[in-house]
């Protein structure tokens, strides 16, 4: 989850990680968003169990609003192979630019303050 999707999304209104236990496989969703303009699914790069889910967000979707970065995560991941895995990430440096195309694409301003 990052401020721009959110902000793209509209108004979160619900929020639903999958339940601890769960395994994953690669592109699975880990959790489901729903807003006035959009629902779908946030979806995991590698296989993986949900080690741990954010019950807080399913209560208060809000967060994903508040602080997408802290109180808003979804679930914490027990990858199957730490080591592939690993090189599916992004570093948060390579995602600035495909952002800010995106929000070209979309005449997305930004995130308002």
């Amino acid at each position: 989850m990052t401020s721009v999707a959110v902000a793209m999304a509209g108004t979160i209104v619900a929020v639903t990680p999958r339940r601890a236990g769960r395994r994953l496989g690669a592109g699975n969703a880990c959790a489901v968003f729903e807003s006035g303009k959009f629902v779908g699914p946030a979806k995991v790069a590698f296989a993986a169990e949900i080690v741990r889910s954010n019950e807080a967000i399913m209560e208060q979707p809000g967060l994903a609003h508040e602080d997408p970065y802290g109180a808003a995560w979804l679930v914490v991941l027990k990858p199957d192979d730490w080591e592939a895995a690993k090189r599916l990430l992004t570093p948060g440096t390579d995602v600035a630019e495909p952002y800010r195309e995106l929000m070209r694409e979309a005449d997305f301003e930004g995130c308002g303050s």
